[in-house]
């Protein structure tokens, strides 16, 4: 999960309150005018911050302070975050905070659900913290929760953001079992910077589960963070590499920013025309949809990603 500073266009601190801690993160740079955006404003958006709060429910749009909130939130589409708010990894470039969980609540799926069920949505993510202090790394709970969702709500297509539950394929069946609709793992950055970035993790295992995603029928998904030092030319091997190893069908590529002075600092802005390049350089590669440029997140216009990458399945 990327916790990112939201930087405003007004220059004051946001309602998440990490505008200073983008300030402290990087006190020599400051973000490219195309990194700012607007507070939000609209009533839409604290009518459903409201539900979310009186539900105890956590998102990754607020724990990690995505700069799309105000737009995603406006018209009613956000991104859950179950089995918890603290992390088993310390990924260099995540402020989600991590040491040892609470145990899964199990309610939690009948929550998620109830709070899905308030909402005009046709499409939402879940993502989640890393639960290797999990026999299954949470890969039942996952599985509770997508069946309690598609039981509440049928007409609802679910996204599911997963981490890479060790390497152990049989987890990852479980929740494939349960049927989400989009089963996305994010390989983050580059090989040659995956274990730095992400402590824990491989990124040659990161792949394995995309590519056994695949083998079962899933509609699949990525993510790379650009700015962390890592050459365009290193980018567009990783991008061709998801394609061919895994056949990824959705990419999504965005700028990394550091959530604090002890976190990864940014390398560099990768520009919109940088951003543009490799989003074409994507679609040449056979990628059904990509979404490429420095505001882009994981879960950013996902609600129309799913239908698109079926219509082409179907086609």
């Amino acid at each position: 999960m990327r916790r990112l500073p939201v930087v405003t266009s007004g220059g004051g601190p946001s309602r998440a309150g990490l505008a200073e801690a983008a300030h402290e993160a990087e006190p020599r740079q400051r973000h490219p005018e195309w990194m700012k955006v607007r507070l939000p404003s609209s009533g839409s958006f604290f009518e459903l911050q409201r539900k979310v709060r009186e539900l105890g429910i956590h998102t990754v749009c607020e724990s990690a302070s995505c700069p799309n909130i105000g737009e995603c939130w406006t018209r009613q589409a956000l991104t859950i975050m179950i089995l918890g708010n603290i992390c088993t990894r310390s990924c260099q470039f995540c402020d989600v905070p991590n040491g040892r969980p609470l145990p899964p609540d199990p309610d939690e799926p009948d929550k998620v659900a109830a709070l899905l069920g308030q909402l005009p949505l046709r499409h939402t993510v879940i993502t989640c913290v890393d639960r290797d202090d999990l026999e299954d790394g949470g890969a039942s709970h996952w599985a509770r929760t997508i069946r309690a969702i598609k039981t509440q709500i049928p007409d609802m297509t679910l996204e599911v953001l997963t981490g890479d539950f060790q390497g152990r394929l049989d987890h990852v069946d479980v929740v494939l079992d349960a049927a989400p609709d989009v089963f996305a793992h994010n390989l983050e950055t580059t090989p040659a910077l995956s274990r730095k970035v992400r402590v824990q993790a491989r990124f040659d295992r990161s792949l394995a589960v995309l590519a056994h995603a695949k083998t079962r029928g899933a509609i699949t998904k990525t993510g790379i963070m650009l700015g962390l030092g890592e050459s365009l030319d290193e980018v567009r091997d990783t991008i061709a590499l998801a394609r061919r190893e895994a056949a990824v069908d959705i990419l999504t590529l965005g700028q990394y920013l550091a959530p604090s002075k002890q976190h990864l600092p940014i390398a560099r802005y990768a520009t919109p025309a940088e951003f543009d390049e490799l989003g074409a350089y994507a679609h040449s590669l056979g990628f059904v949809h990509v979404e490429a440029g420095p505001l882009v997140r994981s879960s950013y216009h996902a609600d129309g990603q799913a239908g698109l990458v079926a219509a082409a399945r179907a086609r």
